[in-house]
């Protein structure tokens, strides 16, 4: 139910919205440098994934080209690949995994997927004219071991100034959320799963 439009309380609004303003201007005139930021979204919540690939959307509707590298996942076609690859002039995109790992229950071929992946990551990282990389599920690799933590630091470091790099999976390693410019942690209050609900197209895949 709506509040009164009671004078008073509008009033007292207004007043908080200018110092807000206030504060929020002097934030804003602090932060004007320009430069490609690295992005970690980790946590054991649903959304990692989509948070990615709904910047994978902005960067494109800004005219940026994008790179994908998605590890683990390969063994379900998922909604966001069969949609990117509909751009193949704005979107490269490269599936480096067999399923996940209790599913394949093989370390040795899904260290030499991660590998592969690595390496077409790192080719997205050297390409000045791609303006957003997203390794999706790399904190995964990373979490098991499949990848040197330090080697994708230093990767990551070495690409062009200004380009964006997006990382997801539950599990960050601390190394990495040190190196990252935002880490955002994605906790979980409920999911359907644990209802009995299986994943759905264009919720889950």
């Amino acid at each position: 139910m709506a509040l009164p439009n009671d004078p008073s309380i509008n009033e007292r609004h207004k007043a908080r919205m200018v110092r807000k303003k206030d504060v929020v201007d002097v934030k804003i005139e602090q932060a004007q440098r320009d430069q490609g930021v690295v992005v970690i979204v980790t946590g054991n919540g649903k959304g990692k994934s989509s948070s990615a690939f709904g910047m994978v959307a902005r960067s494109l509707g800004h005219g940026l080209k994008v790179g994908v590298v998605q590890f683990i996942k390969g063994a379900i076609p998922t909604g966001e690949e069969q949609f990117f690859r509909r751009f193949p002039d704005e979107v490269r995109f490269r599936i480096a995994g067999d399923g996940y790992t209790w599913v394949t229950q093989d370390r040795e071929k899904d260290v030499a997927s991660a590998e592969a992946g690595w390496a077409t990551a790192l080719e997205l990282l050297r390409d000045p004219g791609i303006g957003l990389v997203v390794l999706d599920e790399l904190n995964i690799v990373l979490k098991s071991h499949y990848l040197d933590v330090a080697t994708v630091i230093a990767g990551i470091a070495g690409r062009p100034p200004m380009q964006h790099v997006v990382i997801t999976g539950r599990g960050a390693p601390p190394e990495l959320v040190a190196a990252a410019d935002t880490v955002s942690d994605v906790g979980l209050v409920k999911h359907s799963f644990a209802q009995g609900i299986r994943a759905q197209k264009g919720v889950e895949l």
